[in-house]
């Protein structure tokens, strides 16, 4: 099996189909074989793994993938490429047409090994953050991700508390899983070429979440995120006022002269599980 598509046979694909990449899909095409190469070993995938590819395109990284011998299925939500990809990818890969925002994944991932599923992907930058959130939130079959981003949105995946880029995202990643940026890509790979670098990130999912649910659920730290880092900046006495008083900061041992940025998934934990707590106390009359 090919190790990837070239720039030249791919343009010549796209010509042949009478086809142009789409803007409004976010479509920049991995166009360096060595590119393809490079993902396919950093996901460290392998005979008897179960890998999704959400946006195949015309199959590049899909067949990258499928030469490591891993059992791959490869989404696309463009209906004008699926034909292409499939002619490209053959048989050996199962290529599903759809929203991958949309799709039913308890069909896609099963039958799931015990190790669970992989998602490798390049993520179309306008949706990536949402796509990457949500799997974490709602498939736990999908063990680990190597996903290529933005590097912005990468940065942010991955961002350590404290750092300039850390934000309510990097908390919710957090939450559920361990992220690091574990290389960069440079423009000149795709075709269409993009204005940006990309980063690859990998994510890998905790074996239970940062937060023991029985003290504060991900949504009530969702709560606390979205008041938290929409007065980013603020300090946390007046970013949370109305949802954590000063007893509660207390309890947490968080200072509430504290801005968002400065405290971890886990500080985050133990503000909700102290509001919680506070919210549940009998009000002495």
């Amino acid at each position: 099996m090919t190790a990837g598509l070239g720039r030249a046979e791919l343009r010549r694909l796209l010509e042949a189909e009478g086809l142009e990449p789409r803007r409004s899909l976010g479509q920049n095409f991995v166009v360096d074989p060595n590119t393809v190469g490079r993902i396919a070993r950093l996901a460290r995938i392998g005979p008897g793994d179960r890998v999704i590819e959400i946006g195949a395109g015309l199959g590049s990284l899909t067949l990258a993938l499928a030469a490591t011998g891993a059992d791959v299925t490869a989404i696309e939500v463009d209906a004008r490429l699926v034909e292409v990809l499939r002619r490209v990818v053959g048989d050996e890969v199962h290529v599903v047409e759809g929203d991958a925002a949309k799709l039913d994944w308890g069909d896609l991932v099963e039958p799931a090994p015990a190790s669970g599923c992989v998602l490798v992907a390049n993520l179309p930058y306008n949706v990536a953050t949402a796509l990457v959130v949500g799997l974490l939130e709602s498939v736990p079959a999908i063990t680990r991700m190597l996903v290529m981003v933005q590097r912005e949105v990468g940065e942010r995946l991955a961002a350590p508390a404290g750092s300039r880029v850390y934000g309510a995202l990097s908390v919710r990643v957090a939450f559920f899983a361990t992220a690091r940026v574990v290389g960069l890509v440079s423009p000149d790979v795709f075709y269409p070429r993009p204005k940006v670098t990309s980063a690859l990130v990998e994510i890998t999912r905790r074996p239970t979440p940062a937060v023991d649910p029985a003290d504060a659920s991900y949504g009530e730290i969702d709560v606390l995120l979205r008041a938290g880092f929409g007065k980013r900046r603020k300090m946390l006495r007046g970013s949370l006022a109305g949802l954590v008083d000063e007893t509660g900061f207390a309890a947490a041992g968080i200072a509430p002269t504290d801005r968002a940025e400065d405290l971890d998934v886990a500080a985050w934990g133990k503000l909700a599980a102290c509001r919680r707590s506070t919210a549940s106390s009998p009000t002495r009359s």
